[in-house]
């Protein structure tokens, strides 16, 4: 169905055509001054130089003929030349009764689908995840959940960090502790073990301790350089033993995004394109992309229009070695071959910009993607403590992102038990649910490429533009419905009771209501959360007003309490979907 301010253009623009004006001044806004209207339409200033005529006037013939209409309920042309707008109130009852009956809510369906890969989480096997990942996680899953419902086939990869040295220092590390293992004699013919020789608690300690000692001890950092060229080479035992590092690694990653309600669809890492970087260097340097270096091969990505220094992009270091630049042109190549997808979002630390804007260049240079293929980087900001720098914890060091989402279900668990009357258990299982809005919301709300300060008093507020607060208004609303069934009321018979507003709270909830759709395709379309928080933010407080201004059960018309209840479901829903796509969700009782 057609959005709102769509639908008020055309009323506006058919008023104009019947004045005898071009239709296209009739382009309606949300008012700027909510103090005198609704809605404003400054096409007849526009027009007004157009047609030789006093803008005044033209607001006069135009409004002349929306009298009467079933659209507007007041239309004022005002010097010098403005139309300011009032909804009718069946009009836009109408209209979001048509929104509760629909699909979605109406929101149209886009006339191409795409096909998206979204490239988030960007976690390293063999390594915990610490605050860095947050917003990475965040905001590429809350991305991929509002592309989907826009309609777009979307994939998510978390594209792991499960290659190159680290891998062979975690190898040489675990040599160390357990030389007597199978995987490191070159004479062992049998079954490797089905258990993994470490839990993800030593391995999470070997990574750390082994890459200190190689940069201490040269002859360590050597013996790490032949286990990741032995691992890379084939080595049997060491494949078995990469393998048993990947599976533990991963059971602990899926387990802590699972906390975030964080999922990807691949699981797919570096490793997966090593096989096929021959052939991508062997395509470049036949095709005459690449050319060697000071010893390395590379390929120019530089343009005429470049007004900075764009270096070449490099394929294979000086002893051939690949990089990140190599694993990232062969992923893009095996995802266009896989999937074909017509877009590809990368969400990463903005200070990665100059890389990822080589990485397109080469990967569109030499014809890696084709021509239509939209590439997007889209860079993040940092969270940062209240001293405004990246977050530490209290001793300095970099806090792992479990330790996080554990200090703020505590907080938000003392704050439950504080003000309310539940059992431990309860009040547990509530704060888990609260405490992933706090944290989601507070990173989401925020735009993507900004900087930001971690509040852990803030985000666990119950008041002002936080995730609990938004909860909070969902939970108040289900309790309000309960209260209804528990009167003898019907939910589905009031579902379709939906009438006029009757004062300007219950009137400005329905307008926000209204706003759906344009919200949720231009958060599709500009691929941003924080837009889909603003709204509920202003969706939530437009619903406490009215809740406060309005008796609901108390109102003795049946068919007026249908009416409200019939609202309440509505809003309810929306901020459902909502807090869904933003990747969290509301208990039932807070």
């Amino acid at each position: 169905m057609k959005k709102l301010l769509d639908l008020l253009t055309a009323e506006m623009g058919q008023a104009f055509a019947a004045a005898g004006y071009d239709a296209a001044l009739g382009k309606v806004s949300v008012s700027n001054r909510p103090d005198l209207c609704e809605y404003q339409c400054n096409g007849a200033m526009a027009g007004a130089k157009q047609y030789k005529k006093a803008p005044i006037m033209i607001a006069n013939e135009v409004a002349k003929e929306l009298q009467g209409g079933k659209v507007f309920a007041e239309v004022n042309a005002v010097a010098p030349g403005f139309l300011n707008l009032k909804l009718s109130e069946e009009f836009l009852a109408k209209y979001i009764g048509e929104m509760e009956a629909a699909d979605k809510f109406g929101l149209e369906k886009p006339a191409k689908p795409k096909k998206i890969i979204i490239d988030y989480g960007g976690a390293n096997v063999a390594k915990p995840l610490h605050v860095g990942h947050i917003r990475s996680a965040v905001i590429g899953e809350s991305i991929k959940r509002i592309c989907r419902y826009a309609g777009h086939e979307v994939i998510g990869d978390v594209h792991l960090g499960d290659w190159g040295l680290q891998m062979g220092l975690v190898i040489t590390g675990v040599q160390d502790r357990q030389p007597d293992l199978p995987y490191f004699d070159e004479n062992f013919t049998g079954e490797y073990p089905a258990e993994a020789p470490f839990t993800i608690s030593e391995l999470e300690k070997i990574y750390p301790a082994a890459s200190a000692k190689s940069k201490e001890d040269p002859a360590y950092k050597a013996r790490a350089m032949e286990a990741t060229f032995k691992l890379q080479s084939g080595v049997r035992g060491y494949r078995a033993l990469w393998k048993h590092i990947l599976n533990v690694s991963v059971a602990d990653l899926k387990k802590n995004y699972g906390s975030l309600n964080v999922e990807f669809d691949l699981w797919k890492g570096e490793s997966d394109v090593h096989d096929i970087i021959p052939d991508m260097v062997k395509y470049m340097k036949e095709g005459g992309y690449a050319y060697i270096s000071d010893g390395a091969l590379v390929v120019d990505v530089k343009e005429e229009t470049d007004t900075k220094e764009m270096p070449p992009c490099m394929i294979l270091k000086s002893d051939g070695a690949s990089l990140y630049n190599t694993t990232d042109l062969a992923t893009i190549m095996e995802r266009m071959k896989l999937y074909h997808p017509d877009k590809l979002i990368y969400v990463v630390d903005k200070r990665q910009d100059l890389y990822f804007e080589q990485v397109f260049r080469c990967a569109r240079k030499t014809k890696l993607v084709e021509p239509e293929t939209e590439l997007k980087f889209l860079g993040f900001g940092t969270m940062n403590g209240k001293d405004g720098k990246p977050f530490k914890t209290r001793d300095g060091g970099v806090m792992r992102l479990e330790n996080l989402i554990a200090d703020t279900k505590e907080e938000m668990y003392r704050k439950i038990k504080e003000g309310r009357e539940m059992s431990d258990e309860e009040a547990q299982a509530v704060a888990d649910i609260v405490a992933v809005s706090a944290l989601k919301y507070g990173d989401l709300s925020n735009q993507a490429s900004k900087d930001y300060i971690f509040d852990i008093d803030r985000f666990t507020s119950f008041e002002g533009d936080t995730g609990p607060y938004i909860l909070y208004t969902i939970v108040r609303i289900k309790s309000i419905l309960a209260k209804y069934k528990e009167q003898g009321g019907d939910l589905e018979v009031a579902k379709k009771a939906l009438c006029a507003a009757e004062n300007e709270s219950e009137k400005a909830l329905q307008m926000q209501i209204a706003g759906f759709n344009a919200m949720m395709e231009t958060a599709c379309e500009e691929l941003a959360p924080h837009k889909v928080c603003a709204y509920i933010y202003d969706l939530a407080n437009a619903f406490n007003h009215f809740y406060h201004e309005t008796k609901i059960l108390a109102e003795e018309k049946a068919e007026r309490k249908a009416g409200l209840i019939a609202l309440l479901m509505l809003t309810r829903d929306v901020l459902e979907t909502c807090i869904d796509v933003l990747g969290f969700e509301a208990p039932e009782k807070m």
